[in-house]
């Protein structure tokens, strides 16, 4: 008998809106509802599964706010300290007058970026794909790719130096590679790659076994393969991401580890860690203080900086949402936009660029997970071309909460 979330997902799997996803409903402590619909991979059609692994993209960047965090419990780092102590690099920092003008058109940075600005994407750090001026070209060209990079961090951090910031550290929200660099340090300080600092930290105390930088060889049958969309908008099998960001197969000499969009994970490991956010993890596990979770999960940004925070031409905060550290906050429930999150005061959730969402509820203590492989050109996104995920996701939150939100 299909199940209600599974009803939701199944006619835009039907019609080609996308390739397969995975979904799941926790309530009350337990998986009330379970979906996995599709394939998990073209080239093969084998199905997706509980325990299919996809990218995650952007839904990386609170498991590495989490890491991060825990090294500020333990007093490596303040909030408020200059992250030029480890990132010496980034001490000569210049901001372009205009965020779409010359590059050579520039100011002194007022101040050093801190780590709370990192954390909060107020470092006037971004993404290259967010502009169409100079600045992004210049991210493009100087960075390279966001996950599958050749660069080693030491090299991506002395040529994310070379580039202006599009704004002041701390004036203003500006999602971008802030939490990169965050990964980044926070590597530094254990000495460690990023990925041992994750699963020390955060991945192994949570039994997020399937979850990191790479799939391991004896569990690639499991993993997703890269879906996108040809031109008449129809899922295709990928050989790289758009824009080749991220590839096939990643080389095993490959060093960088983008805490910011990089892991792969699995609806079960993603469900600890959202658990973890409620003060509900598996076997009770306390990865941070209780008053460094609750800064975390409440929002952190200024009315001004609400209002001004823009992405792809659209507000971001000024209505429903704040933002936190590494997520999304919902302030104003009846505002709330469900492909961020929408549920009661306090939900907190943040979606990835290739249809992974997800958000924790704790006036009714939920998690909601969903997981796809929908990669989309931004050319072909301006055309409406592999837009049915978010449609998907948007049926399966008005299922999943019974329309109650908003």
């Amino acid at each position: 008998m299909t199940n209600p979330i599974e009803a939701a997902i199944r006619p835009n799997v039907e019609a080609g809106q996308l390739a397969g996803a995975t979904a799941l409903v926790w309530r009350e402590g337990a998986v009330q509802q379970l979906a996995a619909v599709g394939c998990r991979d073209l080239s093969t059609g084998l199905p997706v599964e509980r325990d299919t692994i996809f990218r995650i993209a952007s839904m990386s960047k609170p498991v590495t706010t989490v890491a991060a965090l825990t090294l500020l419990d333990e007093g490596r780092f303040t909030l408020d300290e200059p992250i030029t102590a480890w990132a010496p690099e980034l001490a000569q920092l210049r901001v372009l007058r205009d965020a779409s003008g010359p590059l050579d058109q520039t100011d002194e940075a007022a101040r050093p970026i801190t780590f709370r600005d990192l954390l909060t994407h107020r470092s006037g750090l971004t993404y290259g794909d967010l502009h169409r001026g100079p600045i992004g070209r210049a991210y493009t060209e100087t960075l390279g790719p966001t996950i599958d990079n050749p660069l080693s961090p030491d090299e991506w951090i002395a040529r994310l130096a070379t580039l202006p910031l599009i704004d002041q550290p701390g004036a203003g929200f500006h999602y971008g590679h802030s939490t990169d660099l965050l990964g980044f340090l926070i590597a530094r300080m254990d000495g460690a790659p990023l990925s041992d600092v994750l699963r020390r930290r955060v991945l192994a105390p949570l039994g997020m076994v399937d979850t990191g930088f790479t799939v391991p060889p004896e569990q690639r049958v499991r993993r997703a393969g890269l879906c996108g969309f040809d031109d008449a908008g129809r899922p295709i099998a990928l050989a790289a991401a758009p824009g080749r960001q991220a590839l096939e197969e990643r080389p095993d000499d490959m060093t960088f580890e983008a805490g910011g969009q990089g892991l792969w994970s699995t609806l079960d490991d993603y469900l600890a860690f959202a658990r973890l956010l409620l003060g509900d993890a598996p076997s009770g596990v306390e990865l941070l203080r209780a008053e460094t979770r609750a800064t975390m999960l409440s929002n952190q940004l200024t009315p001004e900086q609400r209002a001004s925070a823009y992405m792809f031409g659209q507000r971001l905060f000024a209505r429903g949402h704040g933002y936190g550290m590494g997520v999304a906050v919902v302030m104003e429930p009846e505002h709330a936009d469900p492909l961020r999150c929408r549920g009661g005061v306090g939900t907190v959730g943040w979606p990835g660029a290739y249809g992974g969402w997800w958000q924790a509820d704790p006036t009714d203590d939920s998690v909601l997970l969903f997981l796809a492989h929908s990669m989309v050109e931004l050319p072909q996104m301006a055309r409406g071309i592999g837009l049915g995920v978010w449609g998907t996701i948007a049926s399966f939150h008005e299922v999943a909460t019974g329309g109650s939100r908003g």
